[in-house]
């Protein structure tokens, strides 16, 4: 696979996570079953690898996935747990299940081709 294939699907899942959570929370805290301010929080680290994401760094794309794992948790916990919010959460792990598998690999493989990486001791 390319880093360019793997580049456009990356970036267009996490854009879709970002925008599916966004909704989600802000939504959840105008009726009140979260507050605004813990809904905010949960939103906010979504926000801190944008720009590398939306750029193609491959730094950005490694530890983004980091993050992408946080979110994992709370997908697989609602997927368990709800009855009303199925197909909320079935949307939620498939789409970190991709970004699980993208991000890394696009981190590697554009890395490598920029010639970035641990230098071996000689």
């Amino acid at each position: 696979m390319s880093s360019t294939m793997l580049f456009q699907i990356s970036r267009t899942c996490y854009v879709a996570l970002l925008l599916l959570l966004t909704a989600w929370f802000g939504h959840q805290g105008l009726n009140g079953e979260y507050s605004m301010a813990f809904s905010l929080l949960w939103i906010l680290p979504l926000f801190a690898p944008l720009k590398g994401i939306l750029t193609g760094a491959p730094y950005t794309y490694a530890w983004a996935s980091f993050i992408v794992c946080l979110y994992m948790l709370h997908g697989l916990t609602l997927l368990y747990v709800t009855e009303t919010d199925l197909i909320f959460a079935i949307v939620e792990v498939l789409l970190l299940s991709v970004l699980l598998v993208s991000l890394p690999f696009y981190a590697r493989i554009r890395g490598r081709e920029l010639g970035l990486g641990l230098k071996k001791k000689k």
